[in-house]
């Protein structure tokens, strides 16, 4: 059967105030109220049974996650007990769904990623499904037409299209992963044309991508194996605690993509966004008169331009006068006041903040 995975583990500190360690980015209501891991949910209902969907986030998250999404059953959220990076994610549902069905194929989505309009991922995942499931041994991603020489995004180069009869979509091959390159080599990668963005989603036989760990990581087989075994049996949680953290912290992409040459990609042409940082909010809410971006109940600008405003609180009124090419992120307890070109540094910030005030405020 289909299965989608939702990874909902990342904590989001270039969103700092409103992402804390015990409150992700993936449940801040940034978007008319709407949070960004419903909004990934509401995109694969379309085609997922919500039987089918599960929940991959940190142990610490579970009760937020229950919270957003009522109509996951509780057996579909996995808890991880650390941070084993997208390997040992990618792993952990694989074992987990190939214990419940041995011929699972599984579409792995991430939580913080907004894409407009949802038809587009709707119709790539559905010929994904039906590729994969033509060619259980091949591996699937999804790759984003570039907009811009971003130097925020991995790459992927894509040679050969070809249209096979299961899939309205070209399938391409894939030839090679690069990292997030820096401004005159992203502009050659545009003028290319084989060039994509990395969008961090992907699909596959849960059993295959199983395979691919144990030849290209096999540090993670005896972990992993463990963890099957005692899936759904008494000593899950004990098991689950002793060997994830066993598992080498790598992403999918080092350990798996760019070593396996099975690897096969789908082109989305959409409006896509991995909301990393405020100054992303800028691709998806429109801005007033004066180019200012602002998420917030009431706000009162006077001569103000080029600024970020951000708040949850709906009764909570911001007002300035004179701010240009900033950024204001307010909390109950915190509020972020800075640059716009200074927001990259907010890692930074936050390592002084626990410095001089603990995890009181993170």
């Amino acid at each position: 059967m289909n299965y989608a995975v939702i990874m909902a583990g990342g904590s989001g500190k270039r969103l700092w105030p409103l992402s804390r360690q015990k409150r992700p980015k993936q449940v801040l209501k940034l978007l008319d109220g709407q949070t960004l891991l419903r909004l990934c949910y509401q995109r694969l209902i379309p085609i997922f049974d919500k039987e089918r969907i599960i929940v991959q986030t940190n142990a610490a998250y579970v009760g937020l996650v229950r919270e957003n999404l009522p109509e996951i059953p509780a057996q579909n959220i996995i808890a991880e007990p650390c941070v084993r990076d997208t390997a040992g994610a990618i792993g952990l549902a694989a074992s987990v769904l190939v214990k419940k069905d041995a011929d699972a194929t599984m579409a792995m989505l991430t939580a913080d990623q907004l894409i407009e309009p949802p038809q587009a991922l709707a119709s790539a995942l559905k010929d994904g499904l039906a590729f994969v499931n033509s060619f259980p041994q091949n591996l699937l991603t999804f790759a984003i037409t570039p907009t811009a020489p971003s130097t925020e995004f991995g790459y992927i180069r894509c040679v050969q299209p070809k249209k096979y009869p299961c899939c309205d979509s070209e399938i391409f091959k894939v030839d090679s992963f690069k990292e997030k390159p820096d401004e005159q080599t992203a502009k050659k990668y545009l003028e290319d044309g084989n060039f994509l963005w990395n969008s961090g989603m992907f699909l596959w036989k849960a059993k295959t991508i199983l395979e691919n760990l144990e030849k290209f990581l096999p540090e993670s087989t005896e972990p992993l194996q463990n963890i099957r075994q005692a899936w759904a049996e008494p000593e899950q949680k004990t098991t689950l605690y002793e060997w994830f953290t066993k598992i080498p912290k790598i992403s999918i992409d080092f350990a798996v993509m760019e070593n396996a040459d099975n690897v096969y990609a789908i082109r989305l042409d959409c409006k896509w966004l991995d909301l990393g940082a405020f100054t992303a909010l800028a691709d998806f809410i429109d801005s007033d008169s004066d180019n200012n971006i602002i998420v917030a109940g009431h706000s009162e600008l006077l001569n103000c331009k080029n600024n970020i405003i951000v708040t949850e609180q709906q009764d909570h009124l911001i007002a300035a006068i004179g701010l240009e090419n900033m950024v204001v992120a307010h909390t109950p307890d915190a509020t972020l006041i800075c640059s716009k070109e200074d927001a990259k540094r907010l890692k930074e910030l936050i390592e002084a903040i626990r410095q001089h005030e603990g995890d009181r405020f993170l």
